[in-house]
C-alpha cells in the first residue's frame, strides 16, 4: 500500500527521491519521509499528508547526501502523523517499510524487555529494532538483515540504510513488489518501476523471499535461503512522461479519456479482424476440458467479473463461481478437479487476491490471470496471462484499467464458448465485429462530458444515491455507486432494478437522486417499470440509455445521459464512461480530492 524507493548514488538525492514519490503518491499519502547519510549521520526529513508538505519542509530544512531512502505511507498500525511517518531510524538504522508485520507485538514486547524504546504506534518501527540489536551484538548488515528477516510474519518490501555504512542500502519483499535498478555508478530500489522510470529503464524483479544488497556499482540479490541467486535484468519500457496530467484537470479525467485508446489496444491482442477471429495471447491454452470457473477479484476488478460470469454463462454455457477474494480462503470453497480459477487485477499485487491465487493453486485448480501489470507477482504465477494494456492507471479511482478488463474478458467468454463448440465461427465473427465497434461507441459516450457536467451539481447536493441496472447493468449500478462513494464521499449503493420492492424503495424520497442504467433491449421494459415504481414516489431518476430508450422512458426524469445504441456484448464498456464522468464531476463540484480520495490508495498490498 505504502510506496518506497531508495538511490545509492553519486550525486544529491533527495530531489530525485522526491521525484520518485511524487510517482508513489498513488500508493498512499497519509504521510511521507527521507532520510540520507551525510557527513557520517542519518539525517530526516517527514510530514504529516501529502507530499507537497513534505516538499516545504525540504525547502525549509534541506538535505543533503547521496544515498539515502523515501516513503509515502498508507496508513495501517498507527495514526497518519509525523511520529509514525517512515523512514523510522533506531541507533543508526533507518527502515521504510510497505506492507504489514503480523507478529509485530511480540517482537515489539521482546525488544521492550532489552530496554529499547520505541517512538511511534506502528509496526514498522520494530524492524529497525531488530536490525540494531543484531549490530549491537557484532554482526554484520548483511549478516543482521539475514537473521532478522525470518522472523517477519506477514507482507513486506523493506527498504535499510545504515549510518555506519554509507554506500548500501539493502531491501528484502516478502508478499509485496520490490524492484532493483542498474545506473551507471548508481543503483536503485522501489516499489515498482514506476517509481525508477525517471533514473533507468534497467531492472530486475525481486521474487517470493528476495533480499539484495545494492551498492554504487553492484546489486547482489540472495533468496529467501540466504544463496546468492540472479535475476533478469529487463527493459522496463515505462516512460516518465506517462505522470503528465496533459491539458486535463486531474488524472482521472485524463484516464477516462484515454479509454477509447487503451481499449483498442487491448484488443488488438485478443482478436484478429482480417480472420474475424479471437485470439488469446497463449494460443495453445484450451479451455474445452474445463467444467468451471472460479472468478475472484476485489473491487472494481470484481464488478467487472461480475460481468464475465455473465458473459461466460451465456455464450459458452460452463458454470461460474464468483468470489470476492477477502472471503474466499476463508470460507474454504469446494473447487473441482479440472477447474480453472480466474483472478483479476489492475496492480496484480493485490494481498488479498494474490493470497486467494496461491490457495487455489494449492487446489489443483489451474491459474489465469487478468492484470495491467505483465511483471507483477499474480502475473509470474499464472498458468495463463491475460494482460491488459491500459498503461499506467495514477488516478486511485480505477477508469481505463476497468474498461480494459472488460474488453479482455469479453474476448475470453468468445474464446472459451469456442474450445467449448458453444459458438459457431459466425457468431464468433459477429462477436469479433462488436468488440471491434467498441472503442468507437466509447469515443461516443465521451462527447456527452458536458451533458453530464452541467447536471453534476444536481447530483453534488445529494446526501444518498441509489443506482439502478438489470442483467450486466447490474455489476454497472454497483460500480456506478463505488466511483461516487470513493471520490465524492457521497453514500451511493447500487441495486439489482427488481429487488427495489423487496426493500430498498423504502428509502426513496424527493431528496435521493437515482441514477438507471437501462439501454434499449430485451431487459428495457421491466427496468423502466422498475423506475416508474421509483418515480410514483418523488424520486428524482436520472436516465442512461441510448435514443430509442430515452424516447420511450425518458419523460418525468430530471435528467437524461444519451448513449449510442450498441451491441448488449459491449454495453458494459459504454456505460462504464457516463457513470465514471458523472462521478469525476460531482466529485469536481463538491472540491474534493479527485485522484486522491481520503484513507484511499491505489494498490492494496496488505489484507
Amino acid at each position: 500500500m505504502c510506496g518506497i524507493i531508495g538511490i545509492v548514488g553519486r550525486e544529491q538525492v533527495a530531489s530525485r527521491l522526491m521525484d520518485g514519490l511524487r510517482r508513489l503518491e498513488y500508493r498512499g499519502y497519509d504521510s511521507a519521509g527521507i532520510c540520507t547519510i551525510h557527513d557520517g549521520a542519518l539525517e530526516r526529513r517527514r510530514a504529516e499528508g501529502k507530499l507537497d508538505n513534505l516538499a516545504r519542509e525540504l525547502v525549509a530544512s534541506p538535505l543533503d547526501g547521496a544515498v539515502g531512502i523515501a516513503h509515502t505511507r498508507w496508513a495501517t498500525h498507527g495514526a497518519p502523523t509525523v511520529g509514525n511517518a517512515h523512514p523510522h531510524v533506531v541507533d543508526g538504522v533507518a527502515v521504510v517499510h510497505n506492507g504489514i508485520i503480523e507478529n509485530f507485538k511480540a517482537l515489539r514486547d521482546e525488544m521492550q524487555s532489552k530496554g529499547r524504546r520505541f517512538e511511534s504506534q506502528t509496526d514498522s518501527e520494530v524492524v529497525a529494532h531488530l536490525v540494531a540489536d543484531q549490530l549491537a551484538q557484532g554482526l554484520a548488515p548483511e549478516a543482521a538483515v539475514a537473521a532478522v528477516l525470518p522472523r517477519l510474519h506477514g507482507a513486506f518490501a523493506i527498504a535499510i540504510l545504515f549510518r555506519d555504512h554509507p554506500g548500501m542500502i539493502i531491501g528484502a519483499r516478502l508478499g509485496a513488489p520490490l524492484t532493483v535498478g542498474l545506473g551507471d555508478g548508481e543503483s536503485y530500489l522501489g516499489s515498482d518501476a514506476l517509481a525508477l522510470a525517471a533514473l533507468t529503464q534497467r531492472i530486475a524483479y525481486l521474487e517470493e523471499g528476495d533480499w539484495a544488497v545494492v551498492t554504487h556499482d553492484a546489486v547482489r540479490i540472495h533468496d529467501r535461503d540466504n544463496n546468492p541467486v540472479e535475476r533478469e535484468i529487463v527493459q522496463s519500457g515505462v516512460s516518465a512522461a506517462i505522470y503528465d496530467k496533459g491539458n486535463h484537470a486531474h488524472y482521472m479525467q485524463k484516464e477516462i479519456f484515454e479509454q477509447p485508446v487503451v481499449v483498442a489496444q487491448t484488443l488488438q491482442s485478443y482478436v484478429r479482424p482480417l480472420e474475424q477471429k479471437v485470439a488469446l495471447p497463449q494460443m495453445d491454452f484450451s479451455f474445452g476440458p474445463v467444467p468451471r470457473i472460479t472468478i475472484v477479484a476485489c473491487g472494481t476488478s470484481f464488478y467487472a467479473g461480475m460481468v464475465a460470469k455473465y458473459w461466460l454463462e451465456h455464450f459458452a454455457r460452463v458454470p461460474v463461481e464468483l468470489d470476492i477474494a477477502s472471503e474466499f480462503r476463508y470460507r474454504d470453497p469446494v473447487l473441482e478437479a479440472g477447474g480453472l480459477a480466474l483472478f483479476i487485477s489492475q496492480s496484480g499485487e493485490t494481498a488479498d487476491t494474490l493470497a486467494a491465487l496461491r490457495h487455489a493453486r494449492a487446489q489443483g485448480q489451474k491459474i489465469a490471470v487478468v492484470v495491467n501489470v505483465p511483471t507483477s507477482s499474480m502475473a509470474r504465477e499464472a498458468d495463463l496471462l491475460l494482460p491488459t494494456h491500459a498503461g499506467p492507471e495514477v488516478g486511485v479511482a480505477s477508469t481505463k484499467a476497468f474498461t480494459c478488463q472488460l474488453a479482455v474478458l469479453a474476448a475470453l467468454a468468445a474464446k472459451v464458448a469456442r474450445d467449448k463448440g458453444r459458438m459457431s465461427e459466425e457468431e464468433e465473427r459477429d462477436i469479433v465485429r462488436h468488440l471491434s465497434e467498441a472503442p468507437a461507441a466509447m469515443n461516443a459516450a465521451l462527447a456527452h462530458d458536458e451533458d453530464i457536467k452541467a447536471m453534476a451539481h444536481v447530483i453534488a447536493e445529494a446526501r444518498d444515491v441509489l443506482y439502478l441496472g438489470r442483467g450486466q447493468d447490474y455489476p454497472l449500478a454497483l460500480e456506478g455507486a463505488l466511483k461516487l462513494k470513493e471520490i465524492s464521499y457521497i453514500h451511493a449503493e447500487g441495486y439489482a432494478a427488481g429487488e427495489m420492492k423487496h426493500g430498498p424503495i423504502a428509502l426513496i424520497d424527493d431528496a435521493v437522486p437515482i441514477i438507471v442504467l437501462a439501454p434499449s433491449g430485451p431487459l428495457f421494459e421491466k427496468t423502466v417499470s422498475n423506475m416508474q415504481e421509483v418515480q410514483a414516489r418523488g424520486g428524482k431518476v436520472v436516465l442512461i440509455s441510448d435514443a430509442e430508450g430515452i424516447a420511450q422512458a425518458g419523460e418525468g426524469s430530471i435528467a437524461t445521459i444519451e448513449m449510442p445504441k450498441v451491441h448488449p456484448l459491449i454495453a458494459p464498456l459504454v456505460y462504464a464512461i457516463p457513470v465514471q464522468l458523472l462521478a469525476y464531476h460531482v466529485a469536481v463540484a463538491k472540491g474534493t480530492d479527485v485522484d486522491q480520495p481520503r484513507n484511499l490508495a491505489k494498490s492494496v498490498t496488505v489484507e
